[in-house]
């Protein structure tokens, strides 16, 4: 893992694009097309004593996110790293070994955006990609399984629109009955 991060980090440095978003071809804060984002993990691969965030992203501010239905009642809640930079967003979780249980990774940006396709980049496991519209009402979630075999995950494509992109463990939402009109309450 230590080569793949390694590299990884110098993919980034020269050609510009890591595990994330391709973009929506609105400017971000650089002037540049496109947004970053990344993926995150199952659930499965860690233990309950898994910490969050963990190494690259220790230094990362983090809140904590509690999804509630439409009526108020609280379905789950995790403790997201947030992304809220253009590297910070290119970055996303493809850095990640796995993801906790109660761990996720927020993407905040600083005003809505109609088109953002987020992949599946240099991923070795999968993630719910929830999208959030500026209300912080989810619009659209989505179940990416990690890459197969000899894939890197640029293939994945998950596309919506928001302020706001949840990334947690693989199926997370199923597990706590999370579904589009449900609101996500946190502190920026």
């Amino acid at each position: 893992m230590r080569r793949r991060r390694l590299l990884g980090l110098a993919a980034v440095t020269t050609a510009g694009a890591a595990a994330g978003c391709l973009g929506d071809g609105e400017p971000t804060d650089s002037g540049e097309a496109g947004d970053g984002s990344g993926a995150g993990g199952d659930g499965e691969t860690t233990g309950d004593d898994a910490e969050w965030p963990s190494e690259p992203y220790a230094d990362y501010e983090t809140t904590a996110v509690t999804v509630e239905s439409p009526e108020g009642e609280a379905r789950g809640s995790v403790t997201a790293a947030i992304a809220d930079t253009d590297d910070k967003r290119l970055l996303g979780l493809s850095d990640a070994e796995s993801l906790p249980e109660d761990g996720g990774m927020l993407f905040v940006y600083d005003a809505p955006r109609q088109s953002l396709t987020y992949v599946m980049r240099r991923m070795s496991f999968g993630i719910d990609i929830v999208f959030v519209d500026g209300d912080r009402e989810i619009t659209r979630i989505h179940n990416a399984p990690e890459p197969g075999p000899n894939e890197d995950g640029e293939e994945q494509q998950y596309d919506g629109s928001g302020q706001y992109v949840l990334e947690v463990p693989y199926e997370w939402t199923d597990r706590h009955g999370v579904a589009v009109g449900d609101s996500l309450r946190f502190e920026l």
